[in-house]
């Protein structure tokens, strides 16, 4: 125990210190964190590091579990399930393929599929997090992918756990297992509002009963013999994810994750050893079959499903590192003496880079959408798209909403009150089944996709108006509206400036202006009460108004060009 304690306060200290180095020149903290890893791992015994990554990774999936929202993932869950068992089955047989042909036994091949096709949730659900919270359907695909990954994670865990034994032994652990999850999911949909009840609304109570939970899930593991990652995972889906009602749990959970994630990269960094020739070559590939095949594969699938190619180009490229879940197979299997030094270096290693590189490939997931596209790379499906959307025919002179939020809602009102026919484009896979009941015309897809846009007559539509805070999305709507009155939302007063300036009529600022304002001007528009040039003269000098120094200059220019 004293061990644990001493390899915890050095990981504590010298994590802390680079990760002030991140702070202080505001860069991504993951690298650091490895880097860390790097500097404890030769002092640390790597027994030790085994059994912190062990714990670390089972708290790391709890986290993750406890962040699923089944209901906005079971739009696309049906659709995610056949994409991620047939990436998995794909890559991993690739996977397993090319082990051999580098000279890897059959078995130790095995593990390199295992760890090419599964993916990281800690990595994805960081890099996912904006996507998620904004409902996008590229965001929520990739969760339930990485959902279904861990299931399946699960499944080979508790399958190699019981090594040589017999059938009825692995279909005993396999049904501790599936007992186990299945309780979870139990305790989510049936009990887990009972707990809020018993602990009366307080958020002390509330994390206090989730720890519980935790811990009365990991000791079944035990008690029945399976992994502990396994029963982290089931505890995790226990809890039930209700931001509006449990927000302080939210946040507990939150803060443990950031520790735990500390923990697990800086542990992932100090198992990094300098590798052999062998594991070098083994590494290579695995970096390819992750950060390309991988990928690669999950796009084809999608696209093949009916998915638009934006959609499914963002989605695979937030799949491109390697799975805590493979870290735990790999340990699992080295203690077992299953798995060899060098190939458990590799995929070591390669966890490591993956991580590392992933994020730079989701900030640039668009331009690299942008290439293939140019590039006729990409072929273009759009079933998903006809079968969820509903447009009534030969629209024209009508409103194009973007967005089906709040804001979205209320103005389908308003165009509903004043007779004005609309069209909504949304790509919350949640948000489906109030678009069918709610509005007289939709598209659901992306906007920044041609066809959504074709499907909903934008170029035929009298005034365009997105209520979501994308800067690319307002940059393409106002390329393509060649005299089509533009309404667009942005975070800033600087940036509202810049999109006025470039031909906008109106830019809503949430912070400053209140959205029953603009519903209000809008109506004005569409019942003709107020012009164009009166709501933009308007609009620019109480921007001027609220704006601090040094937007003066934009404004005036603004009015200069009128």
């Amino acid at each position: 125990m004293s061990e644990l304690v001493t390899a915890l306060s050095v990981i504590f200290v010298v994590g802390g210190a680079f990760l002030l180095v991140a702070n202080r020149f505001d860069l991504p903290t993951i690298p650091f964190l490895i880097l860390a890893g790097l500097v404890t791992g030769t002092v640390i015994e790597e027994r030790l590091t085994l059994e912190l990554a062990r714990y670390g990774i089972a708290l790391l999936v709890f986290a993750f579990g406890a962040r699923i929202q089944f209901d906005a993932i079971r739009f696309v869950l049906d659709d995610s399930e056949l994409v991620a068992i047939g990436q998995v089955v794909v890559t991993g047989s690739i996977g397993v393929a090319t082990g051999v042909l580098v000279g890897l036994s059959a078995e130790q091949a095995t593990y390199l599929g295992v760890a090419a096709a599964l993916s990281s949730t800690t990595v994805g659900t960081s890099l996912l997090e904006p996507d998620v919270r904004e409902n996008l359907v590229h965001g929520r695909l990739a969760e339930s992918i990485q959902f279904v990954h861990d299931v399946l994670a699960i499944v080979f865990v508790l399958t190699m756990s019981v090594g040589a034994a017999t059938a009825p032994s692995i279909a005993t652990k396999l049904g501790f297992g599936v007992a186990i999850v299945g309780t979870g999911v139990l305790i989510n949909r049936v009990l887990f509002e009972y707990v809020g009840v018993l602990a009366d609304e307080s958020d002390e109570v509330m994390i206090v009963s989730v720890v519980a939970l935790l811990v009365a899930f990991l000791t079944a593991a035990e008690l029945v013999g399976v992994s502990i990652v396994v029963g982290a995972f089931a505890a995790g889906l226990a809890v039930r994810h209700e931001p509006a009602e449990h927000i302080g749990v939210l946040n507990g959970l939150a803060s443990i994750t950031d520790f735990f994630a500390a923990v697990f990269f800086v542990t992932l960094g100090a198992l990094v050893s300098v590798p052999t020739a062998d594991a070098v070559i083994v590494a290579a590939t695995l970096v390819v079959l992750t950060v390309v095949v991988k990928p690669a594969v999950t796009i084809g699938l999608l696209i093949h499903t009916g998915y638009e190619a934006r959609s499914a180009t963002l989605t695979g490229l937030t799949l491109d590192q390697i799975s805590e879940f493979a870290l735990v197979i790999a340990i699992e299997a080295l203690l077992l003496g299953i798995l060899g030094q060098s190939v458990f270096d590799a995929i070591v290693l390669t966890a490591a880079l993956t991580m590392i590189t992933s994020s730079l490939s989701h900030r640039h997931a668009e331009r690299v959408y942008r290439t293939l596209t140019d590039r006729g790379l990409l072929a273009s499906h759009h079933e998903k798209v006809d079968e969820r959307s509903a447009v009534p025919d030969d629209v024209s002179d009508h409103v194009v909403i973007v967005g089906y939020g709040r804001q979205g809602q209320r103005l389908v009102e308003t165009c509903e009150d004043v007779d004005r026919p609309y069209v909504v484009i949304e790509n919350d896979p949640a948000l489906l089944t109030a678009l069918d009941a709610q509005c007289a015309g939709y598209v659901f897809g992306n906007a920044m996709e041609p066809y959504t846009r074709e499907k909903a007559s934008l170029e035929d539509a009298r005034l365009i108006v997105s209520t979501v805070d994308s800067t690319s999305l307002s940059d393409r709507l106002l390329s393509l509206a060649d005299g089509t009155d533009v309404i667009l939302r942005a975070r800033s007063t600087e940036r509202a400036f810049d999109l006025l300036d470039r031909g906008a009529l109106y830019v809503n600022v949430p912070d400053r202006l209140a959205a029953d304002r603009l519903v209000e001007h809008i109506e004005e528009l569409i019942e003709g009460d107020r012009s164009r040039e009166s709501l933009r003269r308007w609009h620019v000098a109480e921007l001027d108004e609220r704006s601090v120094h040094g937007y003066h200059t934009a404004a005036d220019e603004l009015r200069a060009t009128r």
